[in-house]
């Protein structure tokens, strides 16, 4: 007999799944930031993007540390949580919901930019780009409530066709216009850029690499989260960096830096689209420069569309990360449960996609040329914001809460090297140096220099910034204490919400025979044919029953009326198959029940895997969780066809 051990949270994501993930957030920044940064630094964006490459790299390995010390989603919340206490990995979670809204907000309001450049130029002006960014949202929003099913093979493809666009524009740059001599005359040192522009671009150029926080949320999902974490953030690290390193080359050799008549410096790159430039569309700027002749057309439409649909891609991840971060806070007592509140059909925490999702699209209404302030509405759970509708504000407002973020997280390593030294680590960042019988790890220190300087410098050097987000940070306090107050609890001590446990509890034996079925889909006929197969060699019947949990709900979310519905079909095959019948319920992403079934069938080492035959849909005769099965199948795979279908 074969010994079965019950499943934690489903690990089925790879390497390759968590880099092309990754990197689908990371690379669609490049699409904003180049701008934004270019109309600070100037000619030094090239130097502003190695400089910001490097605190990455620091970054990074602290993830990649305390990520594999802690497989679990959070990031620097979960790493606050395990090296100070609950206070302040509220403090992280609040500052990454900063995070994911400004991210919703700013992919969506670029989104309009890059096809107003190639279809109708209103929508790069306002009102357009404002009213279009907010019916993205709004639209992501909805979608994620119901909980479409996302493609994971759709996303990881447009990630590398993203990373090889990016790599071909750079390789197609370096032929056709790069230009060292330009460069050399675009840096006019202390004057194009001033030093306070050149300082003030780096925590800007920061925000390009904040979807590093993508992995650390995937953790729990990830397959052999040991070794799949770290080498999937290396990937990222070396992948993003050979594109920022050289992508700014190019666009700075195509649209060089020039001076006015009244003395002042500019580029195209970083000028507003009002004034003839390319910052709401610096890739699309940079294209348009090639000269490709009779494919120059056909590039502006391939990369334009291409950066639309990843902004939109980018923008619903932002939602899917603000929806598993208010689950995760809600479950930790750290906001009142109404906020992680699950729909009762579709089983996604639609109150708080709404709420966050309201507060992206508020941050886009755009106010006066002259309107410098911001205006708060301090609710019991909503802030309403209006600020002046410019990208520089909303790159600026998300290096703010990304470099508060990514301090805390090198802190935390710091903190746990000290205070959990014999700890098991998996994968240790590099230069570590021992300082009286203590290891301090170096990069880990240098990371927070550099993310601790850059969150002074945008919160000092920046009024409106400053206003908007110690206000953020201010509400959030008063909504923690207030909540941990009414509940009882203290400020530091971590409770977490009772779950429902899984149906069995103890590690038990299985037999041969695995069933594959749905909630609220019992299948009288495929428990009777498992009982003939069992029969014929006297095995057990082991009934597994998936219940899908949308990309916009975490993995663990609770899902009680399809968990009753998925233990009374067990309890059904009981009642049928006699004594013989067990089973369990498991979660799974959309469109991974089959492989789900496969693995569970080679860990108990089935001989036959008994499935109903789904209602046909398109023009194939199975479903994809079929399909998946027989093309995967370990074992013998016996179709039941039930005489209603």
């Amino acid at each position: 007999m074969a010994e079965r051990r019950l499943h934690g949270l489903q690990r089925v994501l790879g390497v390759n799944a968590l880099f092309s993930t990754a990197y689908g957030n990371v690379g669609s920044s490049i699409y904003y930031a180049l701008g934004l940064v270019a109309s600070f630094a100037l000619g030094l964006t090239p130097v502003v993007f190695v400089i910001t490459g490097f605190i990455f790299f620091l970054t990074a390995a602290t993830y990649a540390e305390a990520t594999a010390m802690y497989p679990e989603a959070g990031g620097s919340s979960s790493f606050a949580r395990h090296a100070f206490n609950e206070f302040w990995s509220f403090f992280a979670a609040w500052a990454q919901m900063l995070n994911y809204t400004i991210t919703i907000a700013i992919s969506a309001y670029f989104v309009p930019h890059y096809l107003g450049g190639l279809f109708w130029d209103a929508l790069r002006h306002p009102p357009g780009d404002v009213f279009f960014g907010i019916a993205v949202i709004a639209l992501l929003c909805m979608l994620n409530i119901v909980g479409v099913q996302e493609s994971a093979g759709v996303n990881i493809f447009l990630a590398v066709t993203d990373f090889l666009t990016q790599l071909l524009l750079v390789l197609v740059g370096f032929i056709l216009i790069f230009s060292p001599h330009t460069l050399i005359d675009n840096v006019h040192l202390g004057v194009a850029p001033t030093w306070k522009d050149f300082f003030l671009a780096i925590p800007v150029g920061m925000i390009a690499y904040t979807g590093i926080e993508t992995i650390s949320n995937m953790a729990e999902e990830a397959r052999d989260e040991t070794k799949t974490i770290p080498e999937a953030i290396k990937r990222v690290v070396i992948a993003v960096f050979a594109i920022y390193a050289f992508l700014p080359l190019v666009a700075l050799s195509a649209l060089p830096v020039t001076q006015n008549a009244d003395g002042s410096y500019q580029t195209l790159l970083g000028l507003p689209e009002s004034q003839g430039g390319y910052a709401g569309d610096p890739i699309l700027g940079v294209v348009k420069q090639l000269h490709l002749g009779a494919l120059q057309n056909a590039a502006e439409v391939y990369v334009g569309i291409l950066a639309a649909t990843i902004l939109i891609i980018a923008t619903n991840a932002g939602i899917i990360g603000v929806s598993r971060l208010v689950y995760s806070m809600g479950l930790h007592r750290q906001m009142p449960d109404r906020l992680r509140q699950l729909h009762p059909k579709f089983g996604t925490p639609w109150i708080g996609i709404l709420v966050f999702g309201a507060i992206a699209c508020l941050t886009l209404i755009p106010g006066k040329a002259t309107f410098l302030g911001n205006i708060y509405a301090f609710g019991a759970m909503l802030c309403l914001t209006l600020i002046p509708g410019k990208a520089t504000f909303l790159g600026n407002i998300y290096a703010f809460g990304a470099m508060l973020s990514f301090t805390i997280a090198h802190l935390a390593v710091i903190k746990l090297r000290q205070s959990e030294p014999d700890h098991e680590r998996p994968y240790r960042g590099p230069w570590n140096i021992t300082i009286r019988g203590r290891e301090l790890p170096l990069f880990a220190a240098l990371g927070a220099i550099g993310t601790g300087l850059a969150f002074v410098v945008v919160t000092f050097l920046h009024v409106d910034v400053a206003v908007a987000g110690v206000g953020w940070l201010a509400l959030g306090m008063v909504i923690y204490v207030v909540f941990r107050r009414r509940q009882g609890l203290d400020l530091v001590t971590t409770t977490k919400v009772a779950v429902p446990k899984p149906v069995l509890e103890k590690e038990a034996e299985y037999e041969s025979v695995l069933v594959a079925l749905e909630p609220r889909h019992y299948s009288q006929g495929a428990i009777a044919t498992a009982a003939k197969v069992a029969a014929r060699r006297r095995r057990g019947i082991h009934v597994l029953v998936t219940i899908t949990v949308p990309y916009s709900a975490p993995i663990d979310a609770e899902l009680p009326d399809q968990e009753l519905a998925a233990q009374a079909v067990i309890e059904q095959a009981r009642l049928q198959g006699g004594r013989r019948v067990s089973g369990h319920v498991e979660k799974v992403r959309p469109g991974g029940a089959g492989r789900l079934i496969v693995e569970e069938a080679k860990e108990m080492q089935a001989r036959a895997i008994v499935m109903p035959l789904p209602p046909r849909q398109g023009p194939t005769i199975f479903g994809k969780t079929v399909e998946t099965v027989l093309t995967e199948r370990p074992c013998r795979v016996i179709i039941q066809s039930e005489p209603a279908a």
